[in-house]
């Protein structure tokens, strides 16, 4: 149960980022400081999930989970770029990694 509930959010917080972000209320949602904060823990989160479903183990497992969030960020980022209001930057990206990075460490420790 609790892996396919990983799967659903491996899946649907990816759209949720694209359809979400693609509304005009998306624009300024979060102010700085605080959108860093939201970016590294949902991509935290997205690690947690995607390293949760796949199953793996070991090196691996972080590997998935933090190159498939860091994945999803750049072309987050990437359609950010297209949008009217929107900008895409290099220190949300970083922010995303750093989230990815802490979740697939999360993930890693939890099936060691």
């Amino acid at each position: 149960m609790v892996r396919v509930l990983a799967v659903l959010l491996t899946v649907g917080l990816p759209l949720g980022l694209w359809v979400g972000g693609a509304q005009p209320v998306a624009v300024g949602l979060i102010p700085p400081p605080w959108d860093k904060l939201a970016h590294a823990c949902v991509f935290a989160v997205l690690a947690l999930c995607i390293g949760y479903a796949s199953g793996w183990r070991g090196r691996r497992l972080w590997l998935l989970a933090f190159g498939g969030a860091v994945t999803v960020g750049v072309l987050d980022e990437w359609h950010q770029a297209s949008l009217p209001g929107r900008s895409a930057g290099l220190d949300d990206l970083a922010a995303d990694a750093l989230g990815a990075a802490l979740g697939a460490w999360l993930i890693h420790l939890r099936h060691r």
